[in-house]
């Protein structure tokens, strides 16, 4: 498979296993237009790769992937249509990554916000660094958690909680997510290479089409919640970008300042 035409990602290979790599155009691998257009094709290409049977996702430098790039946020809210053009690549996010047949590995690095948290939660593993963090604040931006946070979350850690924090967009240390059973594993820093190698391990020990064939069957009821889900939840999350507080709740966050909401 050629990947020589992804400018957010890169990718290298061992044996069968193939790491893709977040690489965003700042420090924190913040999701701007491109990326969003590539993470809606990466996992078909991923799945279509002939040389690699395992997928392992991480992210570039200090973070995995921490949400929504802001310049991004602003463009977004200056020119509403382009908000609306990006409805079909957000489902097609999520559709994508639960309909690959391949075990997908999630190296969470770092921190893993917005649609950083939920591409996180919808891989099969997630082992993460003790001293990362996840959530999705997509609603202290002013957004509905309308990429597929709403889908995945109640089914990990039930409604009452993932509804506490989908809607107060707080974050959670990496060790309290793996108590919860949010994610997989949480390790210190030196060893998450290790712990991602032994799992990686016990997966190639056993029979490949067994292993893929399994994920496929356990997956099969999100991938109908996600087919339901996502027709309302996307439009409601471009509503939401319509509203003024979404313009002010991304302007005091820029601002490092608590937002002067009015309710509109």
């Amino acid at each position: 498979m050629d990947f020589d035409t992804y400018t957010r990602f890169t990718f290298a290979r061992h044996d069968r296993v193939l790491t893709a790599t977040i690489t965003g155009p700042n420090p924190v691998n913040g999701v701007d237009e491109a990326m969003h257009h590539e993470l809606a094709r990466v996992f078909t290409d991923l799945q279509r790769d002939p040389d690699s049977d395992i997928i392992i996702l991480t992210g570039a430098g200090r973070a995995f992937c921490a949400g929504g790039d802001f310049d991004w946020f602003d463009e977004q809210i200056a020119h509403p249509d382009r908000f609306r053009d990006i409805g079909w690549d957000a489902k097609r996010v999520v559709t994508t990554l639960l309909e690959m047949e391949k075990p997908i590995i999630c190296r969470m690095n770092g921190a893993a916000a917005g649609l950083g948290a939920t591409i996180a939660l919808l891989c099969d593993i997630i082992i993460a660094d003790d001293r990362a963090v996840i959530g999705d604040p997509h609603v202290k931006v002013g957004l509905v958690a309308g990429d597929g946070g709403a889908v995945i979350w109640p089914q990990l850690i039930g409604y009452a909680r993932a509804k506490e924090y989908l809607m107060t967009g707080d974050l959670i240390k990496a060790p309290e997510a793996a108590r919860m059973g949010l994610i997989n594993h949480a390790v210190p820093t030196a060893d998450l290479d290790a712990k991602v190698a032994e799992i990686v391990a016990k997966l190639q020990a056993n029979p490949k089409w067994a292993v893929r064939w399994t994920k496929v069957v356990a997956n099969q009821p999100l991938r109908v919640l996600a087919q339901q889900l996502m027709d309302a939840s996307i439009p409601y999350e471009t509503l939401s970008n319509l509203a003024h507080d979404r313009a002010e709740a991304v302007t005091a966050f820029r601002e490092r300042r608590a937002p002067r909401l009015t309710g509109e």
